[in-house]
């Protein structure tokens, strides 16, 4: 285990973006095993459950047991670390992500099982905000949003890439097989991180203004965030089901879900080239692109090659929304940078358990035809909230 030591004396290492690429690609491959580690049960259920005689039901528990711990803990956990060093502290995360695999893995029990998935999502709490905090220490204030859309892009690509090759592999070699890889694979991202990512300072990398406006700003910014992933869910959690009422068949699923995956990487490289010049009309954008799509989504349905190509679109804009708000949170300086990722990790798991909940509870009142409306209203909430807030997502920088 990594012993963390208290208050760093690494000096601040803040410089232009391209010397410290090898420190947040190695972010980004963390972000990547953090997103995978979290979203892996997902494939998974059926076996796991067979295999303890469980319901897929209670199984399921198992993923809405992670979002529930980050959106509690996420600043409560940043708050009682702030003390110890970022590195250490960051390495002990991934070296908890190993063991929670690994008791994953060899669990003799559901129980066992459980409280494997309780020390990942424990470890995913304290994760982001350290990983969203880490960034603005490396690089200069011009660039966080580019720096930070790198960092985190993992994420996606945990979606898109982990997450279907660790399926492929529990189900060829057996549930346990995936995620004894994946704690393997997470001891290998400890020693790479550990190796190129340099060390920085407790200290704030820019004044922490305790001001009435900042910590208003910080508000819209999570109420923001909040509300677009309310409304994102709503319909996302049901998008499987989506596809196949509207004629696709279920071996095709997976691969609409990928090209859903893509298009989204294609919308976090829109807002990694736009956040750091242009913040509110990068917002607009994409938000307002996803809520077309999302109304199109509506109208095709049934109809299935309008609803893949509307969905492609809606779920390419909705790519580039974490970056757009994680940046907006640390540039109010209302907070230090890792309380700031606190309340946008919080904010976004939140939103996603909600959502799930309020399309669980519209499905069977409007059907499946009716979700995307929902989903756009709320969008709407969240746009027009962003919008309202001037400071938190200004013009220009």
């Amino acid at each position: 285990m990594i012993v963390v030591t208290s208050i760093a004396s690494v000096a601040p290492v803040r410089s232009p973006l391209r010397p410290q690429l090898p420190g947040l690609l190695s972010l980004a491959l963390a972000s990547c095993l953090a997103v995978t580690t979290e979203m892996l049960p997902v494939g998974l259920l059926p076996a796991i459950g067979a295999s303890f005689g469980v319901a897929n039901s209670s199984t399921g528990l198992l993923v809405s047991l992670y979002a529930v711990l980050v959106a509690a803990l996420a600043v409560p956990m940043t708050h009682a670390t702030a003390r110890f060093a970022r590195k250490p502290l960051l390495l002990t995360t991934l070296c908890c992500y190993a063991l929670s695999n690994l008791l994953v893995s060899v669990a003799p029990t559901f129980a066992v099982v459980a409280a494997g998935r309780g020390l990942g999502g424990l470890t995913h709490a304290l994760f982001f905000s350290l990983c969203i905090g880490y960034v603005p220490r490396l690089v200069t204030g011009a660039q966080v949003g580019r720096a930070l859309a790198i960092a985190t892009g993992g994420a996606s690509a945990g979606l898109i890439v982990g997450v279907p090759l660790a399926t492929s592999v529990g189900t060829a070699l057996g549930w346990r097989a995936s995620f004894g890889a994946l704690a393997a694979l997470s001891v290998l991202t400890l020693v790479l991180v550990a190796k190129v990512l340099p060390g920085v300072s407790n200290a704030a990398p820019t004044p922490v203004y305790q001001k009435r406006s900042g910590r208003t700003q910080l508000v819209a910014v999570v109420s923001s965030n909040a509300l677009t992933y309310l409304g994102q869910f709503t319909l996302y959690t049901f998008v499987s089901v989506l596809f196949l009422a509207a004629g696709a068949r279920p071996e095709f699923v997976g691969p609409l879900l990928l090209l859903c995956g893509i298009c989204g990487l294609a919308g976090l490289g829109y807002a990694a080239g736009m956040v750091d010049r242009r913040p509110r009309r990068t917002t607009f954008a994409l938000l307002t692109t996803a809520i077309a799509a999302v109304l199109a989504v509506g109208v095709g349905f049934p109809l299935l090659v309008p609803v893949i190509v509307a969905a492609a679109v809606w779920n390419g804009a909705f790519g580039g929304v974490a970056s757009v708000f994680q940046a907006a949170a640390v540039r109010t300086h209302a907070v230090n940078p890792e309380l700031a990722g606190a309340w946008v990790n919080a904010s976004a798991n939140t939103g996603i358990a909600g959502g799930a909940a309020i399309g669980a509870g519209f499905l069977p009142l409007i059907g499946l035809g009716g979700l995307p409306w929902v989903c756009a209203a709320v969008l709407g909430l969240g746009l027009a909230t962003s919008m309202l807030a001037r400071r938190a997502f200004p013009s220009h920088l």
